[in-house]
């Protein structure tokens, strides 16, 4: 299986989400965003995608709004193609503000934006482990995960508090597209929610970082936790290249 993560100006963690698609068994290769720019065909080849965190551009203007900018003519059409090819994607934090900004999520594109990733209530940036949740949903992300308590992932945002009217978190909801909710909901977003997915369940953006945790000692309290324990990113990581081998058999 080959994944592509997809790294310009500013981004990081895509190191991480590279090792994250390798120990769930694929290959990853990083593509540079504009090579993609001069020729969107490079990434045909992609079997799954990654959308990493950190601040492209330096989150100028607004988090991820100069990525999305840049993406939304030449690379957002490839991208659809491949979720309509049955591709998985992922997009943390960064990429999550990225994909909202550019019409990937929730998706199809609509005609304005629908969702937003507003300032924390806080008013500061946020670094912590936090308990989430993964309600049933279409996201094959997290299929395995809903049924399940206790889990938690790292966040690190200052602008990650999702925002839309109540007629959208209502359509979302109704629609299966909401894929992870915080359990403290440390920085006020709306129903809770953490992550969602578009309607083909292939691409989940989300907030927290599962690519941080898919080895057993990258938890804080790693020496207290049994070796054996399977990590949450571990087990999302794996579902998706699961998905994508089933869907070349």
């Amino acid at each position: 299986m080959q994944a592509m993560v997809i790294v310009t100006s500013g981004t990081n963690c895509d190191l991480e989400l590279a090792q994250a698609f390798e120990d769930a068994g694929a290959s990853c290769q990083t593509v540079q965003l504009h090579s993609i720019l001069d020729a969107p065909e490079a990434l045909d080849g992609a079997e799954l995608v990654g959308l990493p965190g950190g601040f492209a551009y330096g989150d100028a203007v607004a988090a991820g709004r100069i990525k999305a900018a840049l993406m939304r003519e030449r690379v957002v059409p490839v991208l659809s193609r491949l979720l309509d090819r049955g591709v998985p994607m992922i997009a943390p934090c960064n990429g999550f503000q990225t994909a909202v900004q550019c019409g990937l999520l929730p998706g199809p594109a609509p005609s304005r934006p629908e969702v937003a990733l507003a300032p924390n209530v806080s008013g500061r940036f946020e670094d912590r482990w936090t308990g989430v949740d993964f309600p049933d949903s279409r996201c094959i992300w997290t299929k395995d995960l809903a049924a399940e308590d206790g889990h938690e992932l790292p966040s690190a945002h200052g602008e990650g508090r999702f925002v839309a009217s109540a007629e959208t978190v209502s359509g979302l909801v109704d629609d299966r597209q909401v894929a992870v909710r915080y359990q403290d909901n440390f920085n006020g977003s709306d129903d809770a929610i953490a992550g969602i997915c578009d309607p083909t369940g292939l691409l989940l953006g989300l907030m927290p970082h599962p690519e941080r945790w898919t080895r057993h000692s990258q938890h804080p309290s790693w020496t207290r936790r049994p070796a054996s324990t399977t990590t949450t990113g571990q087990r999302m990581f794996r579902a998706a290249v699961e998905h994508a081998q089933a869907a070349l058999r």
